[in-house]
């Protein structure tokens, strides 16, 4: 076995900290490009950036971030050439060679896609190619949309397997409450990824000037947990950056679940379309908590027609718990029936 097999860290950068006064910051990329040589021997490094739509939208002179899916599309097309130029210029200097990336939520709704998205940029890797990735809103439609560059680095660090996502923004990390309404509201340190805690915060979180607010962070956070990857949430500083690479006390620490979950499953999760729900009992639904296939004697109903092979959602007490592939059609199931194989299912 090979030891030396460098591992991969995901960093995502937001609006509010590569853009200043319009432009890029090119201080905060002199600083990420000699914090990416002084730990290359240790890791690779791909790069999620956000600001292309707000070069654009001030290029062309909007008033504001744009609000209509064909302004923010011509935004982000007029914005994209100048923020990978940027990157390019800047790490060219220090003989780091980048690569542009641009992807869409359809790459995890498509298996084939899917695959080879990872397969290219893990070859990207491998040659010491950076990638810097953004969303691909010129192609974006409303229902492709990631909507947000948070969630899209959860799935990139899935992709690449990250050992761990830090995502960069405008905060010193989580508050219990918005820092910026309550002066009493305190940092969060450490929290688990699959708390209560962590999920009562999604509905106070303040959206920032960007697309995604807190909330998109939380839910990024417990995406890349639930694979197996710890989030770090930090402002911006080479010295918050630096903790956060060495694992120091930095911002706020998200934990993950120490199963790892093979990348099939994860399309599962979080790629695959669901036609229809199915509505399972108690007895079901403990059953497949402990490791078991869905039977249809389980089945309390479904709410849309399917065939093998069909995602299905499948939900006790209200609420999605798991999600499978189907084994049989819905209309040739009986009780004795196996509707989701184990190795087909994934638990929420």
């Amino acid at each position: 076995m090979n030891t030396n097999i460098k591992k991969n860290i995901v960093i995502k950068i937001g609006t509010t900290s590569i853009i200043k006064d319009d432009k890029v910051d090119l201080t905060l990329l002199k600083s990420l490009v000699d914090l990416v040589k002084e730990y290359k021997e240790q890791y690779n490094f791909v790069i999620v950036t956000s600001g292309a739509v707000g070069l654009g939208a001030t290029k062309l002179n909007y008033k504001s971030r744009p609000k209509s899916l064909k302004r923010l599309q011509v935004a982000s097309a007029v914005g994209q050439i100048e923020l990978i130029n940027q990157y390019e210029k800047i790490f060219k200097e220090n003989n780091l060679n980048i690569a542009q990336v641009l992807i869409t939520k359809n790459l995890i709704d498509d298996r084939e896609q899917f695959v080879n998205t990872t397969q290219a940029l893990n070859e990207l890797l491998s040659q010491g190619i950076i990638p810097v990735i953004n969303e691909n809103d010129v192609v974006a439609t409303e229902e492709l949309k990631f909507g947000d560059n948070d969630r899209l680095s959860a799935i990139v660090s899935i992709i690449v397997n990250a050992v761990k996502l830090i995502i960069i923004t405008n905060k010193e990390g989580l508050y219990n409450f918005n820092p910026d309404k309550y002066k009493d509201a305190k940092k969060i340190d450490y929290i688990e990824y699959d708390s209560n805690q962590l999920n009562d915060l999604i509905p106070i979180s303040k959206a920032g000037d960007g697309m995604g607010g807190f909330s998109t962070k939380i839910m990024a956070a417990q995406i890349s947990g639930f694979s197996g990857i710890p989030t770090h949430i930090i402002s911006w500083s080479k010295s918050n950056l630096s903790k956060a690479i060495l694992n120091a006390k930095v911002g706020t620490f998200i934990t993950a679940s120490n199963k790892k979950i093979r990348l099939r499953k994860l399309w599962i999760a979080y790629g695959m379309a669901s036609v229809s729900n199915i509505h399972i009992d108690e007895g079901a639904a403990n059953a497949l908590r402990k490791n078991a296939s869905l039977l249809s004697k389980g089945v309390i109903r479904h709410d849309n027609s399917f065939k093998i092979g069909d995602g299905l959602s499948i939900v006790s007490d209200k609420k999605i718990v798991a999600k499978g592939i189907a084994k049989i059609d819905s209309d040739s199931f009986n009780e004795s029936s196996l509707l989701v194989h184990k190795d087909d299912l994934i638990i929420l």
